[in-house]
Protein backbone atom coordinates (compact mmCIF):
# COMPACT_ATOMS: atom_id res chain seq x y z
CA UNK A 1 0.00 0.00 0.00
CA UNK A 2 2.42 2.34 0.79
CA UNK A 3 4.69 1.56 -2.59
CA UNK A 4 1.38 1.95 -4.09
CA UNK A 5 0.73 5.49 -2.68
CA UNK A 6 4.12 6.87 -3.20
CA UNK A 7 3.60 5.03 -6.81
CA UNK A 8 0.57 7.56 -7.61
CA UNK A 9 1.92 10.57 -5.61
CA UNK A 10 4.75 10.28 -8.13
CA UNK A 11 2.81 10.23 -11.03
CA UNK A 12 0.43 12.87 -10.45
CA UNK A 13 3.26 14.87 -9.70
CA UNK A 14 5.24 14.55 -12.50
CA UNK A 15 1.90 15.12 -14.86
CA UNK A 16 1.11 18.37 -13.36
CA UNK A 17 4.42 19.49 -13.95
CA UNK A 18 4.40 18.52 -17.43
CA UNK A 19 0.79 19.74 -17.73
CA UNK A 20 2.49 23.05 -16.21
CA UNK A 21 5.27 23.21 -18.95
CA UNK A 22 2.32 22.52 -22.08
CA UNK A 23 0.44 25.41 -20.57
CA UNK A 24 3.56 27.91 -20.19
CA UNK A 25 4.81 26.62 -23.42
CA UNK A 26 1.01 27.86 -25.47
CA UNK A 27 1.10 31.50 -23.14
CA UNK A 28 2.03 34.37 -25.77
CA UNK A 29 5.55 35.54 -25.60
CA UNK A 30 4.61 38.74 -24.53
CA UNK A 31 3.56 37.29 -21.56
CA UNK A 32 6.38 34.83 -20.96
CA UNK A 33 9.16 37.61 -21.51
CA UNK A 34 9.81 40.10 -18.51
CA UNK A 35 11.59 43.27 -18.50
CA UNK A 36 14.98 43.41 -16.63
CA UNK A 37 15.41 44.72 -13.20
CA UNK A 38 17.29 47.57 -15.21
CA UNK A 39 14.81 48.11 -17.53
CA UNK A 40 12.06 48.51 -14.80
CA UNK A 41 13.59 50.98 -12.97
CA UNK A 42 13.89 53.11 -15.56
CA UNK A 43 10.47 52.70 -17.12
CA UNK A 44 8.33 51.87 -14.04
CA UNK A 45 4.96 50.70 -15.24
CA UNK A 46 5.03 51.31 -18.41
CA UNK A 47 7.38 48.44 -19.40
CA UNK A 48 4.75 46.27 -18.28
CA UNK A 49 2.05 47.17 -19.99
CA UNK A 50 3.52 47.89 -23.26
CA UNK A 51 5.55 44.43 -23.34
CA UNK A 52 2.26 43.46 -24.16
CA UNK A 53 1.09 45.54 -26.45
CA UNK A 54 3.97 47.55 -28.16
CA UNK A 55 7.18 45.19 -27.56
CA UNK A 56 9.27 46.98 -29.78
CA UNK A 57 8.92 50.11 -28.56
CA UNK A 58 10.49 48.93 -24.92
CA UNK A 59 13.08 47.05 -27.03
CA UNK A 60 14.30 50.12 -28.45
CA UNK A 61 14.44 52.18 -25.23
CA UNK A 62 15.89 49.21 -23.63
CA UNK A 63 18.98 49.83 -26.34
CA UNK A 64 18.87 53.22 -26.07
CA UNK A 65 21.41 55.91 -24.35
CA UNK A 66 18.26 57.15 -22.37
CA UNK A 67 17.78 53.86 -20.64
CA UNK A 68 21.37 53.96 -19.69
CA UNK A 69 22.16 57.25 -18.18
CA UNK A 70 18.28 56.22 -16.19
CA UNK A 71 16.21 58.34 -18.41
CA UNK A 72 12.82 57.30 -17.47
CA UNK A 73 9.21 57.03 -20.22
CA UNK A 74 7.83 59.71 -18.06
CA UNK A 75 10.78 62.02 -18.01
CA UNK A 76 10.09 62.11 -21.75
CA UNK A 77 6.37 61.82 -21.92
CA UNK A 78 5.44 64.24 -19.27
CA UNK A 79 3.59 67.39 -20.59
CA UNK A 80 6.06 70.31 -21.05
CA UNK A 81 5.11 73.96 -21.30
CA UNK A 82 1.91 74.87 -23.50
CA UNK A 83 1.47 71.07 -23.96
CA UNK A 84 -2.29 69.42 -23.54
CA UNK A 85 -1.71 67.09 -20.62
CA UNK A 86 -3.34 63.01 -20.83
CA UNK A 87 -4.22 61.28 -18.27
CA UNK A 88 -2.92 58.06 -18.82
CA UNK A 89 -3.85 55.06 -16.50
CA UNK A 90 -3.11 57.20 -14.05
CA UNK A 91 -0.28 58.86 -15.08
CA UNK A 92 -0.17 62.69 -17.01
CA UNK A 93 1.48 62.76 -20.21
CA UNK A 94 1.48 64.74 -23.43
CA UNK A 95 -1.26 64.24 -26.10
CA UNK A 96 2.16 64.83 -28.78
CA UNK A 97 5.37 64.91 -28.07
CA UNK A 98 7.33 67.36 -29.85
CA UNK A 99 10.94 69.41 -29.88
CA UNK A 100 9.97 70.58 -26.84
CA UNK A 101 10.15 68.09 -24.46
CA UNK A 102 13.81 66.96 -25.93
CA UNK A 103 14.69 70.76 -25.30
CA UNK A 104 13.87 70.49 -21.37
CA UNK A 105 17.42 67.94 -22.22
CA UNK A 106 19.21 69.78 -25.04
CA UNK A 107 19.22 73.22 -25.36
CA UNK A 108 21.91 74.07 -26.54
CA UNK A 109 21.63 71.53 -29.50
CA UNK A 110 17.80 72.77 -30.28
CA UNK A 111 18.74 76.40 -30.26
CA UNK A 112 21.46 75.30 -33.14
CA UNK A 113 19.05 73.52 -34.95
CA UNK A 114 16.24 76.94 -35.18
CA UNK A 115 18.75 78.34 -37.29
CA UNK A 116 19.13 75.71 -39.57
CA UNK A 117 17.31 75.45 -42.83
CA UNK A 118 15.91 71.92 -41.14
CA UNK A 119 13.67 74.15 -38.75
CA UNK A 120 11.16 76.33 -40.40
CA UNK A 121 12.31 77.22 -43.71
CA UNK A 122 12.20 73.23 -44.04
CA UNK A 123 7.90 73.83 -43.71
CA UNK A 124 7.37 77.21 -44.95
CA UNK A 125 9.35 75.78 -48.64
CA UNK A 126 5.96 73.87 -48.78
CA UNK A 127 3.21 75.24 -46.64
CA UNK A 128 4.41 79.00 -46.57
CA UNK A 129 4.46 80.93 -43.79
CA UNK A 130 0.85 80.70 -42.56
CA UNK A 131 1.09 78.28 -40.32
CA UNK A 132 3.80 80.06 -37.99
CA UNK A 133 3.64 83.26 -35.43
CA UNK A 134 5.08 86.50 -36.32
CA UNK A 135 7.90 86.40 -33.76
CA UNK A 136 8.96 82.67 -35.84
CA UNK A 137 8.69 84.15 -39.16
CA UNK A 138 11.25 87.11 -37.79
CA UNK A 139 13.69 84.84 -35.88
CA UNK A 140 14.00 82.46 -39.00
CA UNK A 141 14.32 85.80 -41.38
CA UNK A 142 17.25 86.68 -39.92
CA UNK A 143 19.41 83.47 -40.99
CA UNK A 144 17.49 83.09 -44.08
CA UNK A 145 15.92 85.70 -45.39
CA UNK A 146 13.07 84.98 -48.00
CA UNK A 147 12.91 81.21 -46.73
CA UNK A 148 9.93 81.50 -44.60
CA UNK A 149 8.03 84.67 -44.98
CA UNK A 150 6.74 83.08 -48.59
CA UNK A 151 3.34 81.43 -50.21
CA UNK A 152 2.62 78.10 -50.52
CA UNK A 153 5.12 76.34 -53.07
CA UNK A 154 3.46 76.42 -56.72
CA UNK A 155 3.84 73.13 -57.32
CA UNK A 156 2.51 71.66 -54.21
CA UNK A 157 -1.06 73.85 -54.77
CA UNK A 158 -1.17 71.99 -58.80
CA UNK A 159 -0.09 68.49 -57.38
CA UNK A 160 -3.07 68.63 -54.61
CA UNK A 161 -3.15 67.41 -50.92
CA UNK A 162 -2.91 63.73 -51.17
CA UNK A 163 0.67 64.35 -52.57
CA UNK A 164 1.52 67.18 -50.27
CA UNK A 165 0.37 64.83 -47.10
CA UNK A 166 1.84 61.79 -48.02
CA UNK A 167 4.71 63.17 -50.14
CA UNK A 168 5.89 66.58 -49.32
CA UNK A 169 5.28 67.10 -45.47
CA UNK A 170 6.27 63.70 -45.07
CA UNK A 171 10.06 65.09 -45.37
CA UNK A 172 9.76 69.19 -44.75
CA UNK A 173 8.08 67.98 -41.52
CA UNK A 174 10.92 68.19 -39.86
CA UNK A 175 10.54 71.73 -39.33
CA UNK A 176 6.62 71.96 -38.79
CA UNK A 177 5.25 74.47 -35.84
CA UNK A 178 4.04 72.97 -32.35
CA UNK A 179 0.96 73.91 -30.88
CA UNK A 180 3.00 74.42 -27.97
CA UNK A 181 5.30 77.29 -29.66
CA UNK A 182 8.05 75.03 -30.77
CA UNK A 183 8.98 73.75 -34.33
CA UNK A 184 10.27 70.18 -35.62
CA UNK A 185 10.72 66.96 -34.58
CA UNK A 186 14.38 65.78 -33.43
CA UNK A 187 12.58 62.09 -34.19
CA UNK A 188 12.82 62.81 -37.59
CA UNK A 189 16.82 62.02 -37.38
CA UNK A 190 16.89 60.13 -33.78
CA UNK A 191 14.10 58.06 -33.97
CA UNK A 192 11.43 58.29 -30.92
CA UNK A 193 12.78 55.45 -28.61
CA UNK A 194 15.96 54.59 -29.59
CA UNK A 195 17.11 58.44 -29.61
CA UNK A 196 20.39 56.77 -31.72
CA UNK A 197 23.50 59.10 -32.45
CA UNK A 198 24.40 56.09 -34.43
CA UNK A 199 21.45 56.41 -36.29
CA UNK A 200 21.44 60.03 -36.80
CA UNK A 201 24.98 59.39 -38.54
CA UNK A 202 24.12 56.68 -41.15
CA UNK A 203 23.62 58.11 -44.43
CA UNK A 204 19.96 56.54 -44.91
CA UNK A 205 18.98 58.47 -42.62
CA UNK A 206 19.89 61.55 -43.93
CA UNK A 207 19.33 59.72 -47.55
CA UNK A 208 14.98 59.31 -46.03
CA UNK A 209 14.77 62.51 -47.47
CA UNK A 210 17.93 64.06 -49.27
CA UNK A 211 17.30 61.15 -51.95
CA UNK A 212 16.03 61.29 -55.77
CA UNK A 213 16.04 63.30 -59.11
CA UNK A 214 15.86 66.94 -56.96
CA UNK A 215 18.57 66.27 -53.92
CA UNK A 216 20.23 63.34 -54.95
CA UNK A 217 22.45 63.28 -51.63
CA UNK A 218 22.59 59.87 -50.92
CA UNK A 219 23.14 58.76 -54.25
CA UNK A 220 25.80 61.05 -54.64
CA UNK A 221 27.28 59.96 -51.28
CA UNK A 222 27.09 55.97 -52.33
CA UNK A 223 29.07 56.92 -55.70
CA UNK A 224 31.71 58.93 -53.63
CA UNK A 225 34.94 57.64 -52.59
CA UNK A 226 33.91 58.55 -49.23
CA UNK A 227 30.71 56.70 -49.35
CA UNK A 228 32.52 53.67 -51.27
CA UNK A 229 34.92 53.77 -48.14
CA UNK A 230 32.03 53.98 -45.40
CA UNK A 231 30.27 51.16 -46.94
CA UNK A 232 33.15 48.97 -46.63
CA UNK A 233 34.17 49.77 -43.10
CA UNK A 234 31.19 50.39 -41.40
CA UNK A 235 31.46 47.17 -38.86
CA UNK A 236 34.92 48.73 -37.55
CA UNK A 237 33.48 52.18 -36.88
CA UNK A 238 32.41 53.46 -33.08
CA UNK A 239 29.25 55.21 -34.43
CA UNK A 240 27.98 55.87 -30.93
CA UNK A 241 31.02 57.70 -30.39
CA UNK A 242 29.56 61.35 -28.78
CA UNK A 243 30.08 64.05 -31.43
CA UNK A 244 31.30 66.41 -29.21
CA UNK A 245 34.46 64.48 -29.11
CA UNK A 246 34.69 62.62 -32.22
CA UNK A 247 37.89 61.02 -33.52
CA UNK A 248 39.14 59.77 -36.69
CA UNK A 249 39.54 56.83 -35.18
CA UNK A 250 36.43 55.98 -34.52
CA UNK A 251 35.56 57.49 -38.04
CA UNK A 252 38.11 57.39 -40.01
CA UNK A 253 35.43 57.79 -43.35
CA UNK A 254 33.04 60.74 -43.22
CA UNK A 255 29.21 60.56 -43.64
CA UNK A 256 26.86 63.43 -43.76
CA UNK A 257 26.64 64.45 -40.17
CA UNK A 258 30.63 64.15 -39.98
CA UNK A 259 30.96 66.56 -42.21
CA UNK A 260 28.35 68.90 -41.76
CA UNK A 261 27.79 68.20 -37.75
CA UNK A 262 29.95 66.67 -35.91
CA UNK A 263 33.03 68.11 -33.86
CA UNK A 264 35.55 66.22 -35.55
CA UNK A 265 39.27 66.37 -33.71
CA UNK A 266 37.97 69.47 -31.87
CA UNK A 267 36.00 71.14 -34.25
CA UNK A 268 33.12 72.66 -33.11
CA UNK A 269 29.64 70.32 -32.55
CA UNK A 270 26.73 71.82 -34.31
CA UNK A 271 23.05 71.16 -34.68
CA UNK A 272 23.01 73.59 -37.64
CA UNK A 273 23.21 72.06 -40.92
CA UNK A 274 23.46 75.51 -42.47
CA UNK A 275 26.49 76.43 -40.92
CA UNK A 276 29.49 75.07 -42.68
CA UNK A 277 27.82 75.99 -46.17
CA UNK A 278 29.07 78.48 -48.37
CA UNK A 279 26.65 78.72 -51.33
CA UNK A 280 22.69 78.49 -52.01
CA UNK A 281 22.99 75.04 -53.96
CA UNK A 282 18.76 74.84 -53.51
CA UNK A 283 18.34 77.60 -55.56
CA UNK A 284 17.92 78.21 -59.43
CA UNK A 285 20.53 80.33 -59.72
CA UNK A 286 23.12 79.56 -56.70
CA UNK A 287 24.84 82.58 -54.83
CA UNK A 288 26.92 82.91 -51.75
CA UNK A 289 25.07 82.68 -48.54
CA UNK A 290 25.70 86.06 -46.02
CA UNK A 291 28.56 83.61 -43.92
CA UNK A 292 30.22 82.45 -47.51
CA UNK A 293 34.00 82.81 -45.81
CA UNK A 294 32.92 81.56 -42.18
CA UNK A 295 30.57 78.53 -43.83
CA UNK A 296 33.77 77.60 -46.35
CA UNK A 297 36.32 78.28 -43.50
CA UNK A 298 34.26 75.67 -41.10
CA UNK A 299 34.04 73.05 -44.20
CA UNK A 300 37.80 73.10 -44.70
CA UNK A 301 38.59 72.50 -41.18
CA UNK A 302 36.54 69.52 -41.14
CA UNK A 303 38.29 68.35 -44.70
CA UNK A 304 41.70 69.11 -43.07
CA UNK A 305 41.46 66.01 -40.99
CA UNK A 306 42.00 63.83 -43.82
CA UNK A 307 43.41 65.81 -47.03
CA UNK A 308 45.87 68.19 -47.37
CA UNK A 309 45.24 71.87 -48.24
CA UNK A 310 46.87 71.68 -51.47
CA UNK A 311 44.09 69.32 -52.54
CA UNK A 312 40.98 70.62 -50.50
CA UNK A 313 41.28 74.43 -52.68
CA UNK A 314 41.56 72.33 -55.67
CA UNK A 315 38.70 70.30 -54.52
CA UNK A 316 36.46 73.89 -53.99
CA UNK A 317 37.91 75.80 -56.96
CA UNK A 318 36.65 73.18 -59.44
CA UNK A 319 33.29 72.92 -57.43
CA UNK A 320 32.98 76.47 -57.38
CA UNK A 321 33.48 76.74 -61.60
CA UNK A 322 30.35 74.19 -61.63
CA UNK A 323 28.72 76.77 -60.06
CA UNK A 324 29.52 79.29 -62.36
CA UNK A 325 28.70 76.90 -65.26
CA UNK A 326 25.36 75.60 -64.03
CA UNK A 327 24.31 79.39 -63.19
CA UNK A 328 25.22 80.73 -66.93
CA UNK A 329 23.05 77.89 -68.37
CA UNK A 330 20.31 78.52 -65.75
CA UNK A 331 20.23 81.93 -66.24
CA UNK A 332 20.24 81.53 -70.18
CA UNK A 333 16.93 79.40 -69.72
CA UNK A 334 15.29 81.95 -67.33
CA UNK A 335 15.61 84.13 -70.01
CA UNK A 336 14.21 82.57 -72.35
CA UNK A 337 11.20 81.93 -70.24
CA UNK A 338 10.89 85.36 -69.02
CA UNK A 339 10.69 86.87 -72.45
CA UNK A 340 8.28 84.63 -73.12
CA UNK A 341 6.05 85.56 -70.62
CA UNK A 342 6.81 89.76 -71.11
CA UNK A 343 5.27 89.00 -74.55
CA UNK A 344 2.23 87.26 -73.29
CA UNK A 345 3.37 84.04 -75.21
CA UNK A 346 2.49 82.33 -71.16
CA UNK A 347 0.07 83.14 -68.60
CA UNK A 348 0.81 84.33 -65.07
CA UNK A 349 0.01 81.11 -63.81
CA UNK A 350 2.80 78.71 -62.59
CA UNK A 351 2.85 75.09 -64.04
CA UNK A 352 0.32 75.61 -66.69
CA UNK A 353 2.02 75.03 -69.89
CA UNK A 354 4.60 72.20 -70.82
CA UNK A 355 7.56 74.73 -71.00
CA UNK A 356 7.33 75.78 -67.12
CA UNK A 357 7.91 72.43 -66.65
CA UNK A 358 10.96 71.91 -68.60
CA UNK A 359 12.13 74.91 -66.71
CA UNK A 360 11.79 73.62 -63.15
CA UNK A 361 13.34 70.31 -64.42
CA UNK A 362 16.83 71.75 -65.96
CA UNK A 363 17.17 73.81 -62.82
CA UNK A 364 15.45 71.51 -59.47
CA UNK A 365 17.00 68.53 -61.28
CA UNK A 366 20.02 69.23 -63.61
CA UNK A 367 21.37 71.86 -62.19
CA UNK A 368 21.21 70.85 -58.68
CA UNK A 369 22.13 67.40 -59.03
CA UNK A 370 25.63 68.77 -60.84
CA UNK A 371 25.94 71.46 -58.21
CA UNK A 372 26.00 68.63 -55.27
CA UNK A 373 27.94 66.32 -57.43
CA UNK A 374 30.58 68.71 -57.31
CA UNK A 375 30.60 69.43 -53.86
CA UNK A 376 30.10 65.63 -52.81
CA UNK A 377 32.59 63.84 -55.13
CA UNK A 378 29.70 62.37 -57.64
CA UNK A 379 31.31 62.40 -60.97
CA UNK A 380 28.21 60.93 -62.79
CA UNK A 381 25.81 62.92 -61.06
CA UNK A 382 28.29 66.19 -62.15
CA UNK A 383 27.56 65.31 -65.87
CA UNK A 384 25.21 62.08 -66.87
CA UNK A 385 22.87 63.28 -64.02
CA UNK A 386 23.78 67.18 -64.01
CA UNK A 387 24.88 68.76 -67.03
CA UNK A 388 23.84 66.61 -69.34
CA UNK A 389 20.05 67.21 -68.56
CA UNK A 390 20.59 71.04 -68.34
CA UNK A 391 22.16 71.10 -71.74
CA UNK A 392 19.13 68.79 -72.78
CA UNK A 393 16.39 70.54 -71.69
CA UNK A 394 17.70 73.95 -72.66
CA UNK A 395 17.34 72.59 -76.26
CA UNK A 396 13.89 71.35 -75.12
CA UNK A 397 13.19 75.08 -74.03
CA UNK A 398 14.73 76.90 -76.98
CA UNK A 399 12.47 74.62 -79.34
CA UNK A 400 9.64 75.46 -77.02
CA UNK A 401 10.37 78.91 -77.44
CA UNK A 402 10.69 79.16 -81.10
CA UNK A 403 7.50 77.10 -81.46
CA UNK A 404 5.44 79.32 -79.51
CA UNK A 405 6.80 82.38 -81.10
CA UNK A 406 6.09 80.56 -84.45
CA UNK A 407 2.81 79.86 -83.30
CA UNK A 408 1.79 83.28 -82.54
CA UNK A 409 3.38 84.67 -85.60
CA UNK A 410 1.38 82.46 -88.11
CA UNK A 411 -1.68 82.92 -85.64
CA UNK A 412 -1.86 86.94 -86.62
CA UNK A 413 -0.74 86.31 -90.52
CA UNK A 414 -3.94 84.14 -90.77
CA UNK A 415 -5.95 86.95 -88.81
CA UNK A 416 -4.48 89.63 -91.31
CA UNK A 417 -5.41 87.63 -94.34
CA UNK A 418 -8.98 87.18 -93.09
CA UNK A 419 -9.26 90.69 -92.26
CA UNK A 420 -7.76 91.99 -95.73
CA UNK A 421 -10.56 89.07 -97.30
CA UNK A 422 -13.42 90.97 -95.48
CA UNK A 423 -12.22 94.43 -96.56
CA UNK A 424 -11.08 95.55 -93.12
CA UNK A 425 -8.56 97.97 -92.33
CA UNK A 426 -5.57 96.65 -90.65
CA UNK A 427 -3.32 97.79 -88.06
CA UNK A 428 -0.28 96.57 -88.82
CA UNK A 429 2.25 97.97 -85.86
CA UNK A 430 -0.55 95.75 -83.90
CA UNK A 431 -0.46 92.82 -85.77
CA UNK A 432 3.05 92.93 -85.52
CA UNK A 433 2.86 92.89 -81.60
Amino acid sequence: MAFRGVFLAVVLSTAMIVSAFMVQSRRPRSEVMRATPALVKATGKCADCHRHETAAVVHEFDMSRHHAAGVTCLDCHQPTKGQDPLDHKGFTITKRLTAANCRGCHPAEYEQYLKSRHAAPAWAAVAGSQDFTADQIAFAEQFHKGAVDRPVHELAAVEGVAAVNKGCRQCHDIGRPNPDGSIGSCTACHARHVSSVSLARQPQTCGQCHMGPDHAQLEIYHESKHGVLFNAQRDRMNLEAKPQSLTAADMPVPTCATCHMSGLEGETFTHDTSERLSYYLFAPVSDRRPHFDRGRRAMKAICLKCHTNPRILQFYSEAESVVRSTNKLVKEAKEIVDDLRKDGLLTDQPFDEPIEFTYFELWHYGGRTAKHGAYMGGADFVQWHGFYELVNKLAQLKKSAEELRRERSGGASEKTAAALSKGEVVDHAADAN
